[in-house]
């Protein structure tokens, strides 16, 4: 039986401590990752209880949501921010738990950091109160977003009650065209599937394209896998995943490594497993993408039209009350349409190769006068990186500043909003009204498609841009 099991099933199984009959299963939690927003809470409930928190070596906390992007050395302004950032540290101390907050040189958005310090491990359950945990799947773990009282049931127990969702593969066959992205490929499956199409699955991504693409892609992906309803998405770990995450500060070392990798290789899907629901595309089919609605369904190749709603699912009215907000028109192109802002970063895009990817497009050119840029690196590794690969002077000399590190104009809970009316193209992964400020007009869109907006004021197709370097 165990020969035919899914990657999902092997790590779902290996986890359960106790079934419930008809009803959820007891799962044991490895890492536990928690920010400012959703564990006050938690934590009051817990000394409510006067319960510690039973494993708090495998808890981290770092500091993102509410932090300003520029002069983290001052005082938060916001007092709700300042308040929530000031309990993050002192439940942290009190609780044992290691915290990364401003300051710190670990500290960075929950989702960039995590990978980055080894405590995302392969054939690891991973949660953390924030919906776009699903992005540690990339190394073959299970993660996901749990709301407060799950924080507090896992600070109390280290441990989760939840249903087994069920499974769903998707494979992307073929190789990308010339200047399509991870970020397009993910935009892509989503505007297939629709917002909905993978409610009640976790996804496992496969195929030549998922093969091919760095971890970071990967992370992308596996990020963006929420976006159509799904529990989670993870991608089979190989020798990348494990180059990756090697002698990182909370990997296994000596003995303990050589261990771990006897399992971890063990986790791929079995040839002859089968999945609840199976989809298949091909490469070829995908160019750079761009919403142009209300949520990150509503994508479409860049090239192409607005479509019409009678060729949408779902509701003609909610599709034009959509557009409406959006001031857009069914049959619109997209390219040409005026901007605002460009932001590159949050947990989705704010990698050293999304960053590489934007400088790619900029370098020897300027920014828009039109544009309001802001440049967000998801830790202070990678902003490091920026400087130390030259991506800092690139900006610079183009006209950019670069931010510290934060969540930023991803959901607008700091200062970085975008004003209502005002047009973004974001690399972060959700368009719905008001997400990065009341009023603001969101597309989403990837690293490649915002540094061409950035520089010429409006939706550009990036191989453009692209075409004339490599001409």
């Amino acid at each position: 039986m165990s020969a035919k099991k899914t990657l999902f099933d092997k790590v779902w199984d290996a986890h359960v401590i106790k079934s419930i009959e008809n009803g959820p299963d007891v799962l044991f939690i490895d890492r536990h990752m928690v920010h400012e927003v959703t564990s006050p809470v938690a934590f009051l409930g817990i000394k409510n209880r006067g319960i510690p928190v039973m494993y708090p070596e495998k808890t981290f906390a770092t500091a993102d949501h509410n932090t300003p992007t520029i002069n983290q050395h001052l005082p938060v302004a916001d007092p709700l921010s300042a308040n929530q950032l000031k309990m993050l540290e002192e439940n942290a101390t009190e609780f044992g738990i290691s915290y990364w907050g401003l300051g710190h040189e670990k500290n960075g958005i929950v989702h960039v950091v995590g990978p980055e310090y080894g405590i995302t491990l392969p054939g690891a359950t991973i949660v953390c109160g924030d919906s776009h945990t699903s992005t540690h799947g990339a190394f073959g773990a299970i993660a996901f977003g749990i709301g407060t009282s799950e924080v507090e049931m896992v600070l109390a127990s280290q441990c989760i009650m939840q249903a087994k969702p069920k499974s769903m593969r998707i494979n992307v066959e073929g190789s990308l065209n010339f200047g399509v992205t991870p970020k397009d490929v993910a935009l892509y499956i989503i505007s297939k599937l629709t917002t909905s199409g993978a409610t009640g699955y976790f996804v496992e991504y496969a195929g030549n394209v998922f093969r091919e693409m760095s971890m970071e892609g990967r992370m992308t992906v596996c990020n963006l896998s929420i976006e159509m309803g799904a529990r989670g998405g993870m991608i089979a770990p190989d020798e990348k995943t494990f180059e990756y995450v090697k002698d990182r500060e909370f990997t296994p070392k000596g003995a303990a490594w050589d261990t771990a990798m006897d399992y971890w290789k063990t986790l791929p899907t079995a040839a002859d497993a089968v999945f609840d629901k199976e989809l298949t595309f091909n490469a070829a089919d995908i160019e750079p993408m761009i919403t142009y609605g209300t949520n990150p369904g509503m994508g479409i190749g860049i090239s192409n039209g607005i479509p019409t709603a009678e060729t949408v699912e779902g509701g003609v009215a909610t599709y034009k009350k959509s557009l409406e907000y959006m001031d857009f028109k069914e049959g619109d192109s997209m390219m040409g349409k005026k901007i605002d802002f460009v932001f590159l970063g949050s947990c989705t895009n704010g990698r050293i190769e999304d960053f590489r990817a934007f400088a790619a497009i900029v370098k020897g050119r300027k920014k828009a006068p039109n544009v309001t840029a802001w440049l967000v690196p998801g830790s202070h590794k990678v902003e490091a990186a920026i400087k130390e690969e030259g991506i800092l002077d690139i900006l610079q000399e183009a006209g950019f500043e670069l931010r510290e590190p934060g969540c930023s104009a991803c959901l607008a809970m700091n200062e970085d909003k975008i004003p209502a009316g005002k047009y973004a193209v974001s690399t972060s992964n959700r368009n719905f009204e008001g997400r990065q400020g009341p009023g603001a007009r969101t597309l989403l869109a990837s690293p490649l498609v915002a540094a061409a907006a950035a520089v010429t004021g409006q939706v550009t197709d990036p191989r453009t841009l692209m075409e004339l370097e490599t001409a």
